[in-house]
């Protein structure tokens, strides 16, 4: 009997060092961690549990039947983190630079059934050259067979995605199905097409981190959700971002206690907005002031930076925040920033976050590359998300709400549950200069003194139209309250919101404006 147990251990031992000391030294000499350095950093101490560690691949082309090493390039099992469940993948790079093979994506493929069946996240930790070559279109089948699993899982149970070095080709395509990515600088790249082929076919020179480095998705495409500098602190991430989620679609995220007898009032409320109406300010100094220990998880913090979102506690129950950002583009809403909610907005609907909206819009972007590459029907996105939303939604109108986007950004009309307005609140068609001169056109152009008579309808038109108490009148604004208050409000807001229920029709599923 010993002699079977010493051969186990021997098989442990084996399948732990992946492809062996040199491959080992030769990802840190990169500054990348092995597979299992990363999940150990990842999950709480000694909760891993491995699966398939012994599975090894069927191929015997192309030499490969001189490389049968066990686990074939994939960590599995589950784990948890902060004392809560999780199923995890982490590919081994030094097993064949991590290739996907047909038994390397059925150990993912059990991995994120069983996630499915039990109800809890899955965590991808992706470093891997692609397909297995030599397998030819048995591992692009099993890239298949992982995408179609990403989808039925969405909206069932939260995916997190981090790429800790190559993700190209097929490869990309999981990760941009789940709900969230996270990247490296200067070690994650992600990309369709690598830079020699761009070069063959469109005769650019780029770089690989120019083309799909961290820095270009978390800012230029929108692909990477987060970005960071080494893997530590990615990872340390990954776990701060899963403490603000529930495990799946009938679970709610986990509350905080919260002391409710604590003094709410914030005066510094009061002094944010500038007393001119066009200078900018930062939204995030109110985030920080409503949300609980000023602590807000920012996602998407350098993409279509004029919208702000991200994660926090009111009154200990984790909210995610939509913010227009003044500071960048006046905050209007663009191409960027619509997808960019439109997405965040849906995620928190799938997994019964409620939201809260800080409003402060002066319409949407205009212009021809705005209006030829389909802001009708990207600003559409962002509509249909809040209208869709059954979660509970609080909003709160800083300032600024014009035309179309006072609709868009979780309106009273579409079913925004709680509709706050500050006493600096301009709600209306337009700007007021814009509008005194399309409604006082003949009379000013006819006045013997156009500018005083442009002043005189100027004061007329901000008087009547913007300021909150218009709608207010119509129970549009459930209240008008002073800035300091605004804690109070939504907190009790989303206290009293906990037992909501809303339904949409019944349907197959909805057709978004893609």
């Amino acid at each position: 009997m010993k002699d079977k147990f010493e051969k186990l251990e021997g098989l442990r031992l084996e399948a732990k060092l992946g492809g062996g000391e040199n491959k080992i030294k030769l990802q840190h000499e990169k500054g990348k961690l092995t597979a299992r350095e990363r999940v150990q950093l990842l999950v709480d101490e000694g909760s891993f549990q491995e699966i398939d560690a012994f599975v090894k691949h069927r191929s015997n082309d192309f030499g490969l039947e001189k490389q049968h090493i066990p686990g074939d390039g994939v960590v599995t099992g589950f784990a948890r983190i902060e004392g809560r469940q999780v199923v995890l993948y982490s590919q081994d790079f030094t097993v064949l630079g991590g290739s996907l093979s047909e038994t390397n994506s059925l150990k993912i493929c059990k991995v994120m059934d069983m996630a499915m069946k039990i109800g809890v996240p899955v965590i991808g930790l992706n470093d891997s050259g692609g397909a297995r070559i030599q397998e030819g279109v048995v591992s692009l089948g099993g890239y298949a067979d992982i995408f179609l699993r990403n989808t039925l899982a969405s909206g069932v149970i939260p995916q997190i995605s981090a790429i800790l070095g190559p993700c190209a080709g097929g490869a990309v395509y999981s990760p941009a199905i789940t709900d969230f990515i996270f990247m490296v600088k200067n070690t994650s790249h992600m990309f369709v097409t690598g830079p020699s082929v761009v070069k063959t076919v469109t005769h650019e020179e780029v770089s690989f981190e120019d083309l799909g480095g961290a820095e270009t998705h978390a800012s230029k495409s929108g692909v990477a959700h987060f970005v960071f500098d080494n893997e530590v602190e990615t990872l340390a991430n990954v776990r701060k971002l899963f403490g603000f989620l529930p495990l799946n679609w009938k679970d709610q995220a986990p509350e905080k206690e919260f002391d409710f007898k604590k003094d709410l009032v914030n005066e510094k409320l009061d002094g944010i907005i500038p007393a001119n109406p066009n200078k900018p300010y930062d939204m995030k100094e109110i985030v920080r002031l409503l949300i609980d220990d000023s602590d807000f998880f920012e996602v998407h913090s350098n993409y279509a930076q004029n919208l702000i979102v991200g994660f926090g506690r009111v009154g200990g129950l984790v909210v995610g925040v939509i913010a227009n950002q003044p500071e960048v583009l006046a905050g209007v809403l663009d191409i960027n920033s619509s997808i960019k909610g439109a997405r965040f907005v849906r995620f928190c609907d799938a997994f019964n976050i409620p939201l809260l909206i800080l409003e402060d819009v002066p319409g949407f972007l205009p212009g021809t590359e705005q209006e030829w590459n389909g802001i009708i029907r990207h600003g559409s996105k962002l509509l249909f998300a809040f209208c869709e939303a059954t979660v509970p939604k609080v909003t709160v109108i800083i300032r600024k709400a014009y035309g179309g986007a006072y609709d868009v950004m979780n309106s009273k009309h579409i079913r925004g549950d709680f509709n706050f307005a500050w006493p600096s609140a301009e709600i209306a068609v337009m700007g007021p200069k814009g509008a005194v001169e399309i409604i006082f056109k003949k009379e000013i152009s006819s006045s013997k003194n156009p500018d005083e008579k442009m002043n005189e309808k100027l004061e007329e038109y901000i008087e009547k139209f913007t300021n909150p108490y218009i709608a207010a009148e119509r129970g549009y604004i459930d209240e008008v309250i002073l800035p300091r208050e605004t804690r109070i409000r939504i907190v009790q807001a989303f206290q009293l919101l906990k037992t909501k229920v809303d339904f949409n029709p019944k349907k197959k599923h909805c057709n978004i404006p893609l």
